[in-house]
C-alpha cells in the first residue's frame, strides 16, 4: 500500500539573490492551491492561506479565533493549548479584546499621532546630526533606524529610555525563531518583572503617558504587564526593521528618492507593501467549520493568513513583485494585517517611516551602500524580517 505523501513545509526560504522577495513558491501556490495545508515548525498542520480576498476574509471572520498568537507557529518550542493570559491584545477575542483594544486605541488615532511628528522629526534630525558628524560612514541600523521609534515608543508609553538596552535585548529574544524555550520564557519573565515594577512606580506617581493613564484603568496587575510587554515590543520592533530596510530598497532604487521626498505618504504604503516585514504570516484558529475560497476547514483546525503573499497578489496589485510607487490605491495593503486585529499602531508607524526616509535622503543626497550587499545579514530566522546591520556611506 503506497504511504500518503508527507505534508509539505511551511515555505520559509527566500529566494537567492532577492532579499525583498518572499519565498518563491506564493506565487504559483496562489495560481494552483491557494488553500493548502502545510506542517508547521511548531508541529502541527495549518492551512496556508495566500491569496489576497482570503487572507482578508480569514483575518475579518470573527469566528477565527487569535488564540495561538500571531507567529506561534513558527516556534518549535510552542505550547498550542497553553492559555492564553489576561491582557494579551494579540490573542484575545470577542469581548475581552475589545474592552482592551478600546483602553488603547485613543492613543493611537491620526490626531493623537500627527501631534508627535513634530517630535518625530526632532529625534531624526538630531540622529542626523550625529550620525553626520562623524567621518562619511555609520551602521544605520544602531545609529538611526533601531533608536528613532525605541525614543519615540518610550515617550509615548512612559517608558525610561535608559532602560531601552533591557528591553531591546528582550525583545529580540521573544521574535527570535531560533531561541530555545528557556530562552524565550526567561526574556519573558525578565521583561514582565521590569514592566510590573514600572507600573508600580505609575500607581504610585504618574505622568502623562500611556503607561500611566493605564494603570487607573482599573486593569488587573497582570493584565496591564501582558498588554504593555505586547505595545512595547511591537512599537518598535516592525518600525526599526521596516526603516533600515527601506533604505536598502532606496539604496538599490536611487531614481525612487525623489517620491520618498515629494510624496511620502504614498512611497510608505508602497515599501509597507512590497516589503511586509511580518514574514510568516499571522495564525488563526477555526472554532467552527468555514469556507476559505473553495476548502472546507474544520473547526479546530489552524489556518496561517501569508501577509506577504496577499501583498504580493497580482490579481490585485499588477506588477506586484515591482516596487512601484505611482500605484493605485496603495493602503488596500495587509502590511499590518485586517479586521478587529489590525495593527492598533499603524498610524504611529506610518509618520516614523515617513519622516526616517524623508529626513534620510533630504539630509544625505548621496548616501550609498558602505558594502556589498552580500555581506548584508538578513534576520531570516526572526518574525520580524530586517538587516542585521546596514553599513552606509556618503561625502
Amino acid at each position: 500500500m503506497t504511504a500518503a505523501p508527507a505534508t509539505p513545509a511551511l515555505p520559509t526560504t527566500r529566494p537567492a539573490g532577492c532579499p525583498f522577495d518572499p519565498p518563491g513558491n506564493y506565487a504559483a501556490l496562489r495560481e494552483t492551491a491557494p488553500t493548502s495545508k502545510v506542517r508547521c515548525p511548531a508541529g502541527m498542520d495549518a492551512w496556508l492561506v495566500t491569496r489576497y480576498a482570503d487572507v482578508r476574509a480569514v483575518l475579518a471572520d470573527r469566528t477565527m479565533s487569535s488564540r495561538g498568537a500571531s507567529s506561534v507557529h513558527m516556534n518549535p518550542n510552542a505550547d498550542l493549548d497553553i492559555d492564553v493570559s489576561p491582557g494579551s491584545i494579540i490573542q484575545l477575542d470577542g469581548g475581552d479584546h475589545a474592552r482592551l483594544r478600546k483602553k488603547v486605541i485613543a492613543e493611537f488615532t491620526v490626531r493623537r499621532v500627527e501631534a508627535l511628528r513634530g517630535y518625530v522629526r526632532e529625534l531624526v534630525d538630531s540622529h542626523l546630526d550625529a550620525m553626520l558628524a562623524k567621518p562619511g560612514r555609520a551602521d544605520l541600523v544602531p545609529e538611526f533606524a533601531l533608536p528613532i521609534p525605541s525614543l519615540v515608543i518610550c515617550e509615548l508609553l512612559g517608558v525610561p529610555y535608559a532602560d531601552r538596552s533591557h528591553f531591546q535585548r528582550q525583545s529580540t529574544t521573544l521574535v527570535s525563531t531560533d531561541a530555545t524555550r528557556e530562552e524565550g520564557e526567561q526574556a519573558y519573565d525578565e521583561l514582565s518583572g521590569y514592566l510590573g515594577e514600572l507600573f508600580v512606580a505609575k500607581q504610585r506617581n504618574p505622568q502623562d503617558d500611556l503607561f500611566s493613564r493605564l494603570s487607573r484603568a482599573g486593569l488587573t496587575m497582570e493584565e496591564l504587564v501582558v498588554l504593555g510587554l505586547s505595545l512595547l515590543v511591537a512599537g518598535h520592533e516592525t518600525t526599526a526593521n521596516m526603516i533600515a530596510l527601506s533604505t536598502l530598497v532606496l539604496l538599490e532604487h536611487p531614481g525612487q528618492r525623489e517620491v520618498v521626498l515629494s510624496a511620502p505618504e504614498r512611497a510608505v504604503e508602497e515599501l509597507l507593501r512590497y516589503l511586509s516585514v511580518v514574514q510568516f504570516g499571522v495564525l488563526r484558529y477555526a472554532t467552527s467549520d468555514v469556507k476559505v475560497g473553495s476548502r472546507s476547514v474544520r473547526a479546530g483546525e489552524w489556518l496561517v493568513a501569508a501577509l506577504h503573499s496577499a501583498n504580493r497578489d497580482e490579481s490585485v496589485f499588477p506588477g506586484a513583485d515591482k516596487l512601484d510607487f505611482d500605484r493605485e490605491s496603495p493602503r488596500t495593503h495587509v502590511a499590518f494585517g485586517f479586521g478587529a486585529h489590525q495593527c492598533v499602531g499603524q498610524q504611529l508607524a506610518r509618520v516614523e517611516l515617513q519622516e526616517a526616509l524623508t529626513g534620510l535622503f533630504r539630509r544625505v543626497p548621496d548616501l550609498r551602500l558602505g558594502v556589498a550587499r552580500e555581506k548584508l545579514g538578513f534576520k531570516h530566522n526572526t518574525l520580524v524580517y530586517g538587516v542585521r546591520e546596514l553599513p552606509v556611506a556618503w561625502g
